[in-house]
């Protein structure tokens, strides 16, 4: 084989060789989040609330974790409390978007002056991490806020028994028993009920189709 051929082999190799590594490091390259800067306008629950971001208005939900659902009671009401103190009406925070759910709602982590609140309420015991949608998270932080709060017994880690966690919550509220199935053919609205309250009773006695959005929770709109 004359030099050039050997010079243009090897050339060739070290070029292979390039691409190889810019294709690996295409690969593990992860898409930076985007951030957006907006103004807590309402919470809806312990994991959910609604902000002002310039001209929009987003219906966001927290990223990674899953809070008792506003009808566990008393849990569901001390997690919002929970949030409300941590991101009160008028505050700025910031967005860590990460996706966005079937509920059109967008999935972040919310910061507020540098610190993490989905992790907060982690640490606080008043929330659950989302095992089954961490992914994009900080695994190994949240895994140690979370044992760490069940240790001390904070929150939901120090009711006698346990609290069943939200999404087994919210898997049994879409599967009625027999016993308490909807009558044939028996259908309401919101409106035609007219009563939170009664909202519920009915989403128990099999009215599924009243929690549009599957957090266990009938008729929202109808709170007062």
């Amino acid at each position: 084989m004359t030099a050039l051929a050997l010079q243009t082999l090897a050339m060739a190799r070290r070029w292979l060789l390039l691409l190889l590594l810019l294709g690996m490091t295409v690969t593990v390259q992860p898409l930076p989040a985007q951030t957006l800067s907006a103004v807590v306008l309402s919470i809806g629950d312990g994991d959910t609330l609604r902000v002002r971001d310039g001209n929009r208005t987003l219906n966001v939900r927290l990223a990674c974790i899953d809070a008792p659902e506003t009808s566990q009671a008393p849990h569901g009401a001390s997690a919002r409390a929970q949030l409300q103190a941590l991101a009160p009406v008028g505050a700025a925070v910031e967005l860590r978007v990460m996706a966005t759910d079937r509920y059109g709602r967008t999935v972040a982590e919310l910061g507020l002056r540098g610190r993490n609140l989905n992790q907060a309420l982690v640490a606080t015991g008043a929330a659950f991490v989302y095992w089954h949608y961490i992914q994009g998270c900080d695994r190994q932080t949240y895994s140690r806020l979370e044992n760490e709060a069940r240790l001390k017994g904070l929150g939901v880690w120090g009711v006698s028994g346990g609290v069943q966690r939200p999404w087994e919550y919210r898997s049994r509220q879409r599967k009625p028993s027999a016993s308490s199935a909807a009558p044939s053919g028996q259908r309401y609205t919101c409106k035609q009920i007219g009563s939170y309250a009664q909202a519920q009773v009915l989403l128990r006695q099999g009215h599924s189709y009243l929690d549009g959005d599957g957090d266990g929770e009938a008729c929202e709109s109808l709170k007062g």
